[in-house]
């Protein structure tokens, strides 16, 4: 393998892995504390957890306050974020690469040895309301949430990453933590770094915090959804109607995901495709329309979405069960399989999922 573009990998004793790709073409150094736990782990009583518990991360540890934790990455000139999907949670950060061991510091200390006390799970609380209120008030993001429960019913992968709002009043710092240790286990951790430093160093610089973790008792199995075909509806008085179709589609490990990234293409992933240009084009049905991917490690759904006016939905929806016939019933010329392989592209675009911002 070309040394510019290895991945150099270890593995501690307690099943964590560090992966890295060293860049030193770069001044800058990127580190993300990936863990295989995500919104499809809980039960519907913990809906809400991984995301409540991403947030939480930053409020506090044993020897660094919220606002230490805040001003020390400001003071290096650091961004850190984190993320809850349906499989994963990440915690990441980038600094300039002067700055690394300090980022390694913070950053493993809030993953390590964050307090989850009560007042801050309190404040918190309103915060996550706010982010659900967030989406209820925005159309395009609700009529996808609601995509879930159409397609898998009350699967976890039908939920929303959120949670609901009955079970977020519920959670105190003892159920964050308990969730927590339960299933923040070293076997599902991933370190993984990319930028201008050597692997031997990052290994030094972590492997002393995160080798502490003790190994748990195993990954429980996750069940795979059933297929549904529900109708959800939700009056709103606006000017458009936001409209989402799902289908099942394929899983990040299925070999025909090659083929679903083209077909998505074709249909609607880019301003040239079908769907594109004959509801928008040449109907001017719908400013916004587009296909997309959602693949998780067992499932997944081809989902389409637009906003048009209430009027015109039912014309909206025929043209789209048009497009998806004539790929059903008629080969895809060449040309314009040639045209979608040349297109950039995500091969499975990444699920959706909440974001803590800062």
């Amino acid at each position: 393998m070309n040394a510019k573009t290895a991945v150099n990998k270890t593995t501690l004793e307690n099943g964590v892995r560090i992966v890295s790709m060293t860049m030193p073409h770069v001044r800058s150094v990127s580190m993300g504390v990936w863990v295989h736990v995500g919104a499809r782990d809980e039960s519907e009583a913990e809906s809400g957890l991984s995301h409540f518990i991403e947030h939480m991360i930053f409020k506090g540890t044993v020897k660094r306050s919220a606002f230490q934790i805040a001003k020390e990455f400001d003071a290096i000139g650091g961004q850190t974020n984190a993320f809850t999907s349906m499989e994963h949670t990440c915690y990441h950060a980038r600094v300039l690469d002067s700055q690394f061991a300090t980022m390694v510091d913070i950053l493993s200390d809030i993953f390590l040895n964050s307090v989850f006390d009560e007042r801050e799970v309190a404040r918190e609380r309103p915060v996550i309301f706010q982010e659900i209120g967030m989406v209820d008030d925005t159309p395009e993001e609700w009529v996808h949430t609601m995509m879930g429960p159409a397609l898998w019913g009350n699967h976890p992968l039908g939920r929303s990453i959120l949670g609901a709002r009955e079970n977020i009043l519920g959670f105190d710092s003892q159920i964050l933590r308990h969730f927590f240790g339960r299933l923040y286990q070293p076997d599902r951790i991933v370190i993984a770094v990319a930028g201008n430093v050597a692997h031997d160093r990052i290994v030094d610089l972590t492997a002393p915090f995160f080798s502490a973790i003790t190994p748990g008792n195993g990954f429980a199995p996750r069940t795979t959804p059933a297929d549904g075909h529900a109708i959800i509806t939700r009056h709103r008085d606006l000017e458009q109607a936001h409209i989402c179709l799902g289908m099942p589609g394929v899983s990040v490990h299925d070999p025909r995901r090659y083929a679903a990234s083209l077909l998505n293409t074709i249909l609607g992933g880019n301003m040239s495709s079908r769907l594109f240009q004959t509801v928008r084009e040449e109907r001017g049905l719908a400013y916004t329309i587009y296909s997309f991917l959602t693949s998780y490690a067992d499932t997944g759904m081809l989902g389409i979405y637009t906003g048009v006016t209430p009027q015109d939905v039912a014309q909206c929806l025929s043209l789209i069960m048009q497009e998806l016939q004539k790929l059903k019933d008629e080969p895809v010329p060449e040309e314009v399989l040639r045209d979608a392989k040349r297109s950039p592209k995500e091969i499975c675009s990444w699920p959706r999922r909440a974001r803590t911002v800062r």
